[in-house]
């Protein structure tokens, strides 16, 4: 029986595997058709300095949707990573600020340093609070956001305020590819060979498919817990700097609003919101898909308000295609065992 009930298993990931590569599939078709009809539209969409800029507010976004992405598969969520991004950029900035002299390397260790205090801080709300990650991370959302506020006392920093040769960091590149695009490549190369090649990974996609039997398997969910939070504000406070390099001007709203985007690019790129299942490189690919739509708005000159919308309607079309999915998988591999016995 248990052979049997494996082998349904193992069925039933294979079209759950499947079906995410279609739907990432999906969004390289719907890019592919979206940027051919701007760029019919309007040529200059494809000029260097716009697709450069397309790459470098992707960059950003896809570092906290593979934060993100890490934590919805655990079947939380990390709704703060907005509020963290902009504490890590204004700490950061105030820092580079005081030390003209400090190196880019060491800045952006200090954001993943204040980024992964943060996320340890909601982590064990979460954890040792028995509190839902929903509820934890919406109020360390404000209260991250209130020391910032409380922090800048009003004044911003401004690019001629930083060293050039922090600012000077987001112009350059290796190999014509900027560095902001190099990082976050390396993010997602790296959190996608943890998550598909090694244990770790393996244990948080279980935790999120069914939690109870994740325990009872010895699985240690408090300590992948505490490490996916940890993870998804480190992230966050990386962006923080890449988001004070790219934009130079920072101020206590730096990274307001940033959270729904990034929900939206994790989910839509194949992130069960249900846990359990979904890349990282389909949350990438959901960053760039969401990127080039607010890129395209604009140069089609429509109301950018039109952008919030389709983001809301991209998360509700992946919802309800991961219910379709799930409840199809559970009826075929329930009709598998029936059959079989």
């Amino acid at each position: 029986m248990s052979t049997v009930t494996t082998a349904g298993a193992t069925a039933a990931g294979g079209r759950i595997g499947a079906l995410l590569r279609v739907r990432e599939l999906g969004i390289v078709l719907a890019l592919a058709v979206l940027v051919g009809y701007t760029a019919f539209v309007n040529p200059r969409f494809l000029s260097g300095q716009s697709v450069r800029d397309i790459l470098l507010g992707t960059a950003i976004l896809a570092v906290l949707a593979v934060g993100q992405a890490i934590v919805i598969i655990t079947r939380n969520i990390d709704l703060s990573v907005g509020s963290v991004l902009g504490l890590s950029a204004f700490a950061v900035g105030t820092v580079v600020q005081d030390n003209p002299g400090m190196p880019v390397f060491v800045a952006l260790l200090l954001g993943i340093a204040i980024g992964g205090v943060c996320g340890l801080v909601n982590a064990v709300l979460v954890r040792y609070g028995r509190v839902p990650a929903l509820v934890v991370t919406l109020g360390t959302l404000y209260v991250f956001r209130g020391i910032t506020y409380s922090w800048a006392g009003g004044q911003q920093i401004t690019a001629d305020e930083l060293p050039k040769r922090f600012l000077g960091f987001a112009g350059e590149s290796v190999l014509g590819v900027p560095w902001l695009v190099v990082i976050a490549l390396l993010v997602v190369a790296v959190a996608g060979v943890v998550l598909r090649n090694y244990r770790v990974g393996r244990e948080l996609y279980a935790m999120g498919s069914n939690p109870e039997a994740a325990t009872l398997a010895g699985i240690r969910v408090g300590r992948n817990t505490l490490g996916a939070f940890a993870v998804s504000g480190a992230l966050a406070g990386l962006a923080g700097v890449l988001f004070a390099v790219r934009f130079g001007t920072i101020d206590a709203a730096a990274g307001t609003g940033y959270e729904l985007n990034v929900v939206a690019a994790a989910v839509v790129g194949g992130v069960a919101v249900f846990g359990g299942s979904g890349t990282v490189w389909g949350a990438a690919l959901g960053a760039l898909l969401l990127t080039v739509i607010g890129n395209a708005l604009a140069v089609l000159d429509i109301n950018q308000f039109w952008q919030q919308a389709i983001v809301g309607a991209l998360i509700l079309l992946a919802i309800g295609v991961d219910r379709l999915v799930a409840a199809r998988t559970a009826r075929a591999l329930k009709n598998r065992n029936g059959h079989v016995r």
